[in-house]
């Protein structure tokens, strides 16, 4: 096969090189740059060799797109059509004989190839292109293969290809294979750095980029957008422009039919042009006749997998460099050609290296299902490019415990039980196959396989989040892709033995036995949704869907504390009692009222955060006392009501411990709501509201008889005056405890008082007959000696009525001015 290779690409300098390799070992690492051609030569240059007489070589294609594009080029290079020497086999596609012998298959299918033959006994090779993508099974079928090579198959060739991987590392990775590397053909590509406008999105921005690139060169545009939605904006902002340039605005993504995928790699007729808005399902493997300007608004998205809320969300992030340069080199494979970028250039700095592999980031549940179904329950056993993450381990075998998919008991390695088999034999997420097998048992197994089509077939049915609007439009859909994914879902409902009409009203019963954490009640806002695992849901006010008060739930994207709701589908409230009968609580709810300072009691219903029903009960003593000191701990000592008794003793008690704190350590910040028991939950007992509580008599329990007695002492809570009156002493005065108080009631005191055991004096604040500051004093008898006289002259001016004596000091104190005569 090697005369069909074009001589010219830059691969067949080393294709000597490889076959000489793989003469004597089974491992070989091949890094070649864009455009050299290893994607449509190695496979052809391994099928003459005497290893591979009498079997197949198989590649695997990270998309189908490029699984069947790379198939339709080797054809046309041996002059045949696919499906006769060389033939492609991707979900719901393939095109393969008795005569095939070269297949190229996305990574998904190989695990079941494996499964259903562990040796690959008829496998003389397998290919893994465009290993730096990483995927999530493209890791475990390498892992799966080299321990299929280390174990079954000492003769089994493994080759794994990339464009842009560490050749030298990853070639230890795989045991020390034998490291080759071509050189690329790339024509020039001049590339800007055109930056971001803020004031419009990065969609529309890179659409008018591409319209405004077709007057500075010849060729057609490559638009790379991290998702669909982006694409359809950017459809709908230059479509109309784009007419009457005549040129051909065409989409790019994995929702699209083959045919429509087609549609974007084949040249127009003329010499019209054409702008194609493509994810990355256009950066490797592809070479699109025509390019020559690329547009690239430098984002990806890919899925992130969170234990905590058990979501796989899709997440827009910034393309690694390495996929940059990959999407750049699509303009410069068959003519000179531009790159513009939507960021500035200094930002490069910012951008990864490489994409993180999904396997450290994804939903670990399917592989450790296909492990254990080969008998491996320790994935440490095999040798993985990136080892998948324990936490993320656990939590997989975690959610296959509660599908009934296997068992993990302490001390023992996990296996499969019957139920797992079966789910196994589906080729389906655990989840979506759980939801068949359960489905059936409940008399709708049909509809839950049409719905497993849905789900595990972007675009099926039409992109509306309504999954009963999408199944009708799927039933009625007779394109040649619609067709295959009902006759698989129809296999599906075999499995299970289910012969009825699928019903699309079943659609959420469905949806809730494949994702029961998803299950959703309407909050108070219109599109507003809370799930059972306590995060948030959104839907546009607009939709159908956000008016009803129960979903089950398949996708969502963004933050899991308030994400989009992408696919859903109605349930009834008699939906969840059926379904998740031993699932639903009831209890007693106790909530504090802060407004009122009351507890109030609530009878319950629920499944998880999710309120079935719910009516008002009352309390227990006990659970009211609990709930008012659970109230205080949770929200402050402030939520008692505090009298002026109360707050005095805490004043106090925090002056003696700034004096002592050895001795006074209940003083110290924050010791009175450590010590909540010792002090308040007695007088807690038969209240009915904070407002009951006597707060000053609790206090007073947080101190011993002794204790409260050298309070007293040391501290009093008021000042008695020669007069009799008592005084509030306030100890939080800047200045020291403090008394505001007429000076008239002082006069005959010739000794100042004194706190703290005769230590600190009482700061005397001197009031007019009016309680009008006349002075302040911390020593009276020296007031009356010195200050007296100025006081004195300017207050008996004031109020002649009253007493002024010339000695305070031996005078009688009075509260009264006098008589009049």
């Amino acid at each position: 096969m090697l005369a069909a290779i074009p001589p010219d690409l830059p691969i067949v300098a080393v294709l000597d090189q490889l076959l000489e390799v793989l003469q004597s070992q089974t491992s070989a690492v091949l890094v070649a740059p864009p455009g050299a051609g290893k994607t449509t030569s190695v496979p052809l240059a391994l099928l003459g060799q005497p290893w591979a007489e009498g079997k197949k070589i198989v590649m695997l294609a990270p998309r189908r797109l490029a699984a069947r594009a790379a198939a339709a080029r080797m054809a046309d290079l041996l002059g045949e059509a696919v499906g006769e020497t060389v033939g492609y086999q991707v979900r719901l596609d393939k095109k393969i004989s008795p005569r095939t012998r070269i297949e190229v298959i996305t990574e998904g299918m190989l695990t079941r190839r494996m499964l259903a033959d562990p040796e690959l006994s008829d496998v003389a090779a397998l290919i893994f292109d465009e290993v730096h993508e990483r995927n999530l099974e493209g890791d475990l079928g390498l892992a799966l293969a080299l321990d299929i090579q280390a174990g079954l198959r000492e003769d089994l060739r493994l080759i794994a290809m990339s464009a842009t991987v560490e050749g030298g590392q990853l070639a230890a990775q795989l045991g020390g294979a034998h490291l080759i590397e071509s050189a690329g053909r790339l024509y020039p590509i001049e590339t800007f750095y055109v930056g971001r406008t803020q004031d419009l999105p990065i969609e529309v921005q890179a659409a008018n980029y591409a319209l405004k690139a077709l007057s500075q060169g010849p060729g057609d545009v490559l638009v790379f957008l991290p998702g669909t939605a982006e694409i359809n904006r950017a459809h709908e902002a230059i479509a109309t422009r784009a007419t009457a340039m005549s040129c051909a605005v065409i989409a790019l993504h994995g929702s699209l039919s083959p045919a429509e995928q087609d549609q974007a790699l084949r040249p127009l007729a003329g010499d019209r042009r054409k702008i194609i808005l493509s994810t990355a399902i256009a950066e490797t493997s592809l070479t699109i006749e025509g390019v020559r300007i690329v547009v690239d608004a430098g984002l990806t998205r890919r899925p992130a997998f969170e234990p905590d809320s058990g979501l796989t969300r899709l997440v827009t992030v910034r393309a690694s460099k390495a996929a940059c340069d990959q999407r750049r080199g699509r303009a410069g494979r068959t003519a000179p050609g531009h790159c513009y970028r939507l960021w500035e250039e200094a930002e490069m700095g910012a951008f990864p290296a490489y994409d993180r592999p999904e396997i450290l980031e994804a939903d670990l549940a399917p592989l450790v299902l296909t492990l254990l179904s080969f008998g491996v329950s320790d994935s440490a056993s095999l040798k993985w490019l990136d080892p998948p993450p324990v936490p993320a381990l656990q939590e997989a075998r975690k959610l296959l415990v509660d599908l009934g998919a296997i068992v993990a008991e302490a001390g023992q390695a996990p296996r499969l039980t019957p139920h797992g088999k079966h789910l196994v034999g589906f080729g389906l997420p655990p989840r979506l196959a759980h939801m068949i097998v359960r489905a059936a048992e409940l008399g709708f197994g049909t509809t839950a396989a049409h719905l497993a089509a849905l789900l595990s077939e972007r675009g099926l049915g039409g992109n509306s989040p309504d999954l009963e609007q999408r199944l009708l439009s799927f039933a009625r859909d007779r394109s040649p892709r619609a067709t295959k994914a009902r006759a698989q879902a129809q296999g599906w409902a075999q499995q299970v033995g289910a012969r009825e009409a699928p019903v699309v009203e079943l659609a959420g019963r469905a949806l809730a036995l494949a994702f029961p954490e998803r299950v959703a009640k309407a909050r108070d806002r219109r599109g507003g949704f809370i799930l059972v695992n306590g995060s948030g849901g959104e839907l546009q006010a607009q939709e159908a869907l956000a008016t009803a008060e129960f979903l089950a739930i398949g996708s969502l994207q963004g933050k899991a504390a308030n994400a989009r709701i992408g696919e859903a589908a109605r349930l009834e409230k008699a939906d969840i009692e059926e379904l998740f009968a031993q699932q639903i609580e009831t209890r007693t709810v106790t909530q504090f009222d802060r407004a009122k300072g009351v507890m109030q009691g609530r009878h319950q219903r629920r499944l998880g955060a999710l309120i079935l029903e719910e009516r008002p009960v009352a309390l227990t003593s006990d659970q009211i006392e609990a709930g008012l000191l659970e109230a205080v701990r949770s929200f402050g000592i402030d939520k008692l009501s505090w009298s002026d008794r109360a707050k005095s003793f805490v004043e106090r008690l925090r002056w003696l411990y700034a004096r002592d704190p050895d001795h006074w350590p209940q003083g110290k910040p924050g010791a009175l709501e450590a010590a909540l028991d010792d002090w308040l939950a007695a007088a807690l007992i038969g209240a009915r509201s904070l407002a009951d509580v006597d707060v000053a008599q609790a206090l007073e329990n947080f101190l011993s008889w002794p204790e409260r007695q050298a309070m007293n002492e040391a501290a009093p809570t008021h000042f008695v005056t020669p007069l009799e009156t008592r005084h509030l002493i306030d100890y939080a005065a800047e200045q020291g405890p403090t008394i505001e108080v007429r000076v008239q009631e002082l006069f005959g005191l010739g000794r100042h008082p004194m706190l703290a055991g005769g230590q600190v004096a009482l700061v005397f604040q001197l009031l007019s007959p009016a309680h009008r500051p006349i002075a302040v004093t911390s020593n009276l008898p020296e007031f009356w000696k010195a200050g007296w006289h100025d006081v004195r002259k300017d207050m008996k001016a004031r109020y002649p009525r009253h007493v002024w004596p010339d000695d305070p000091a031996t005078a009688q104190p009075t509260a009264r001015a006098k008589p009049r005569t």
